[in-house]
């Protein structure tokens, strides 16, 4: 058998392996062209920019929130403050599966079907990234078994925070107001002032009261951390800091005390009080009743809290002193006297018969005094100390409504005052123009009638009254309403005053002002409508009671509250100032549904005039039931 020898070809092999070395040397020197080409861009051409994402990985900036400053009242009490407490808080986008995270955490601490519905609430009003509060005021056991569990629960952090207080609870809370979670409208509202980066790291911001008008100066500087973090975003060294500046103490004209002994003294009654002083302007009292408690809003009012406040009859909500617009009643007939007065169209000791009733010329129509069968002869005097009706009826169809407009003006009927705080009424201030505007409709001389007892389209906010009575008080300075008499800076302590501000100057006569004046000192004395409730009082009081309708009575039917639901009550109005001679102190008070001034209202301005004047304290309940029988409808 042959055999077959096979021949090989080396050259031939060492050629083909050759030219597959130089091949794959070919691409290794491309492909390390490639990477030095990269490296050169990366660490030399890219240089700066690589550095900078690099140090931001390793530096977080975190933000600082600083302390809100303290509200406190004239006295130094403390109204509003901080303190520290540990929160359980999620960021909803970290969770995975929200419901399973929340369920879990039921396991280490309670967690309230409330608080988990309040949660859900601030989900909703707030953006996914954003860190929420589960839980406040977190033990310590609870602390240390969240921080033992807290490898199994991702976007689950505990934080030591600061939480606003406000010691008194319900008392003053319309207008201390106070503060919530930033919301999107906040967001926006920051935004568009540019003050948004100041609150990077705050959560809460003032949302109605004080809180919300000086939240600037309450609020402070926010400061910064660089902070080191390893490759798991852990946090280390901290690098530089940038201490936050605390947010600036407001001191009020409020005297806290005062403020407790007129909420006191409403007793179970709505209704609003506000307290001035005449030579400033500064508020000693500010009372809408009933209250509610600002802490509820602090974490976020849970839903049943949110629906017994707001569903309430009593609508504690409404900040009755400054939105609540009421008809000023028979109080407004000592400004009606000094418009006769000044427009010479009364003087002192002018007189008319009072028969019961006043009726215009070719008119049939009876408008009445609430007393039957009138006062008889009836002077100015006589007419405000008795708050005949009858009497201001015809001065007021004598000045006309716009005279009686324009002077009532003066005092700051129909207009925000100006009070330092968001959200005030104007009230209204009838007119020609106001009335066409309105409904298209002529003036009529019935509505002016009307006007001159403080009837009709009138009405003004308890505030407004305050406002005007102590103008009347200092003899025609009309002050604009303040609540904050100094700022404290946080970094010096340095007080800084706030320097009353005049709104105008009303010219007023001196004769006719002591004219007024000593009719208003005499409704407290035997004779007059509120002598009741000022018998012993131990200073000089200048005063007007009110009764302001709130249903109309038919022509020839009389008012009687026994038969009338509460809500269709008149309501009580009184002014006063004290003491007589120099006043230091101007209280409006209005008691809804509390159908006779003298004897509902003025006895809640005697215990405020009472302590602030002699510092006595009420003994007991000041405000008697008012009377629901008999068919008189006196002040």
């Amino acid at each position: 058998m042959n055999s077959r020898t096979e021949i090989r070809n080396y050259r031939v092999e060492l050629a083909g392996f050759r030219r597959r070395v130089v091949v794959a040397a070919g691409f290794v020197v491309v492909m390390f062209l490639l990477l030095l080409s990269r490296f050169v861009y990366v660490q030399v051409l890219q240089y700066q920019h690589y550095h900078t994402l690099a140090e931001n990985n390793r530096i977080s900036l975190v933000p600082t929130p600083p302390n809100r400053g303290l509200i406190l009242d004239r006295n130094g009490v403390v109204l509003a403050h901080n303190y520290s407490a540990y929160t359980l808080e999620i960021t909803p986008s970290k969770t995975g599966n929200l419901d399973a995270t929340l369920d879990a955490l039921s396991q280490i601490v309670e967690v309230t079907p409330g608080q988990r519905k309040r949660f859900a609430k601030l989900m909703a009003e707030s953006r996914n990234f954003e860190t929420l509060p589960l839980r406040a005021h977190l033990s310590d056991e609870e602390v240390a078994r969240l921080a033992a569990n807290r490898y199994r629960l991702p976007g689950v952090e505990v934080r030591a925070r600061l939480f606003r207080q406000y010691p008194l609870h319900a008392s003053a809370s319309h207008l201390l107001g106070y503060i919530g979670r930033i919301n999107d409208k906040d967001v926006e509202r920051l935004q568009a002032a540019g003050v948004y980066d100041n609150y990077r790291g705050s959560d809460h911001i003032g949302k109605v009261g004080i809180e919300q008008s000086y939240e600037r100066e309450l609020h402070g500087v926010t400061g910064a951390e660089q902070v080191e973090t390893d490759a798991g975003g852990h946090a280390g060294r901290v690098l530089a800091r940038t201490p936050p500046v605390s947010g600036n103490s407001l001191v009020l004209y409020l005297d806290s005390k005062l403020q407790a002994i007129a909420e006191q003294a409403f007793g179970h009654y709505r209704g609003a009080l506000v307290a001035i002083d005449p030579r400033t302007g500064g508020v000693l009292a500010f009372v809408s009743q009933p209250g509610y408690d600002p802490n509820l809003f602090v974490d976020g009012i849970d839903i049943a809290s949110w629906n017994e406040l707001n569903n309430s009859p009593d609508r504690p909500l409404l900040n009755r002193a400054m939105r609540g617009s009421y008809p000023e009643g028979s109080t407004l007939k000592p400004f009606i006297a000094l418009a006769g007065l000044s427009y010479g169209v009364r003087k002192p000791g002018d007189t008319i018969f009072d028969p019961g009733y006043f009726s215009l010329p070719n008119s049939s129509h009876r408008y009445r005094d609430w007393k039957a069968g009138g006062h008889g002869m009836v002077d100015m005097h006589k007419a405000i100390v008795q708050s005949c009706d009858t009497y201001f009826y015809r001065l007021a169809n004598d000045l006309g409504i716009d005279r009686m407009h324009a002077y009532l003006g003066q005092f700051g009927f129909g207009e925000k005052s100006g009070i330092d705080m968001d959200g005030e009424s104007s009230g209204v201030l009838p007119s020609r123009e106001w009335k066409a505007k309105r409904s298209k409709m002529p003036w009529f001389p019935g509505e002016t009638v009307i006007a001159g007892i403080g009837q009709g389209y009138n009405l003004a906010t308890p505030l407004q009254l305050a406002v005007a009575t102590a103008a009347l008080a200092n003899g025609g300075t009309v002050y604009k309403p303040q609540l904050v008499q100094a700022i404290i800076d946080s970094r010096t302590g340095k007080r800084t005053a706030l320097p009353p501000q005049i709104e105008r100057r009303i010219s007023i006569s001196p004769a006719d002002f002591d004219a007024v004046r000593a009719a208003m000192e005499d409704v407290t004395h035997p004779g007059g409508t509120a002598s009741v409730a000022n018998a012993g009082v131990g200073y000089r009081v200048a005063a007007k009671t009110g009764t302001a309708q709130v249903v109309g009575i038919k022509q020839g039917a009389k008012y009687d509250a026994k038969r009338m639901l509460e809500i269709h009550r008149d309501h009580a109005v009184y002014i006063a100032f004290a003491p007589a001679e120099a006043p230091t102190i101007a209280v409006a008070v209005l008691v809804e549904n509390g159908s006779h001034g003298g004897t509902t209202a003025a006895p809640i301005a005697r215990a405020v005039m009472d302590y602030y004047l002699l510092g006595k304290l009420p003994k007991a309940a000041v405000v008697p039931v008012a009377p629901a029988t008999g068919d008189t409808h006196a002040d």
